[in-house]
């Protein structure tokens, strides 16, 4: 009898363990997950891997990268940068992987409050990579509504990423 109970317990505790697994697991960015340019090895692309990466992906920015909404394409002005090897994950990440309306925007800022973990690297990179397109978004912006709603969803993931930065 005994024995029932401590496997009826363990049966119970693993559940619970994986429910509480997939409800963590949930993904900030469900498009990184859905297989892409007819390739599976690109599901979940992470751009940075090393040291070198993060400095590329600095001096890309620097450079002027333009992360083209749902109508256009990523656009790098430096054309030995854009030539990269490296440069093909991140236009799969500008393009098919960060959330371009709003309404998405929104949803991963609301999200993002809600974490008590720390972002995984893949996910700040995304983040920081959502937080430039939507500041290019809010430059090219001339209506006041408008305006306001992007610079609240600009300043929710700049929040998201400070506290992200910030010790614990």
């Amino acid at each position: 009898m005994m024995q029932w109970w401590a496997l009826l317990i363990t049966v119970f505790c693993l559940s619970v363990d994986l429910a509480a697994a997939q409800h963590w697991r949930k993904a900030l960015y469900p498009a990184a997950y859905r297989i892409k340019r007819s390739t599976h090895s690109l599901i979940d692309p992470t751009f940075q891997h090393s040291v070198e990466d993060v400095n590329l992906l600095f001096e890309i920015l620097l450079a002027g990268l333009q992360i083209g909404g749902e109508e256009r394409a990523m656009l790098i002005p430096d054309e030995e940068l854009a030539s990269l090897r490296n440069v093909e994950k991140l236009e799969v990440i500008c393009e098919d992987v960060l959330p371009k309306r709003l309404s998405d925007i929104r949803r991963l800022t609301a999200e993002l409050s809600r974490r008590r973990r720390p972002l995984t690297r893949q996910d700040f990179e995304r983040t920081v990579l959502t937080m430039v397109y939507a500041a290019q978004t809010l430059a090219h912006i001339s209506h006041q509504h408008q305006r306001e709603v992007w610079t609240d969803a600009l300043l929710q993931l700049f929040r998201a990423i400070q506290k992200d930065l910030a010790p614990s």
